[in-house]
């Protein structure tokens, strides 16, 4: 059987390479819209379709120059070019391979490195990517479970939300009660003493009482 072609595939870290600038940058075209929505969420991380990057070439001084080009394209084994996204593979990553082989992800990772795991089709932005039938396939040779619901699931298309990016949205914390001033109260005073403790306990307040002379 032939081997399956790889789509040219983009995560920021290759973006940034292809345009000569720093990751960051690649990150916040993603925040300001520069870079179109992603063609590929795996395992919460987001990845973009060759074509779908080359539209920002040559606008606002962006340049993917031919030399990086040719780089990155011999950095993808049995790479294909693919211009529709609905016409893409089914992509997985370490999340997904782990839920549909029904272990966590750190037996994956480890299965990975132990060589118990079929080489990664792709690895972008350092994280390993397969093509869902790699990982069928594998699973099948190794007499590995697959689970049936996570197998349609990942083939119907359905995508894992991605990873929040930046600062997390402040959160409004309830105004902490403020502390009423201590009092002191002669024997005079027993009502007053008596109102003021009372109040103090229905406010949600402890009170100390300490005796003196």
């Amino acid at each position: 059987m032939a081997a399956a072609r790889t789509p040219y595939l983009l995560g920021h870290a290759e973006i940034a390479d292809l345009f000569g600038v720093a990751r960051q940058t690649s990150q916040k075209w993603r925040v300001d819209g520069t870079l179109a929505k992603p063609d590929v969420v795996a395992s919460g991380n987001p990845y973009w379709l060759l074509d779908t990057v080359l539209r920002l070439d040559g606008h606002a001084g962006r340049q993917a120059t031919a030399q990086r080009l040719d780089q990155y394209r011999s950095s993808i084994r049995r790479g294909c070019r693919i211009e529709d996204p609905a016409a893409l593979p089914t992509i997985v990553g370490i999340k997904e391979v782990a839920q549909l082989l029904g272990v966590d992800q750190q037996t994956v990772s480890r299965w990975r490195n132990r060589k118990q795991l079929v080489e990664a089709d792709l690895v972008l932005s350092r994280s390993p990517l397969w093509l869902l039938d790699t990982i069928e396939a594998d699973a099948l040779e190794r007499d590995r479970v697959i689970s049936p619901n996570e197998l349609e699931r990942l083939r119907s298309g359905e995508q894992a939300p991605q990873k929040p990016r930046g600062r997390k949205p402040a959160t409004h914390r309830p105004a902490k009660k403020v502390v009423p001033p201590a009092r002191s109260f002669t024997a005079s005073e027993r009502d007053e003493a008596i109102s003021f403790v009372s109040q103090m306990l229905s406010e949600g307040h402890s009170v100390i009482i300490r005796p003196t002379r």
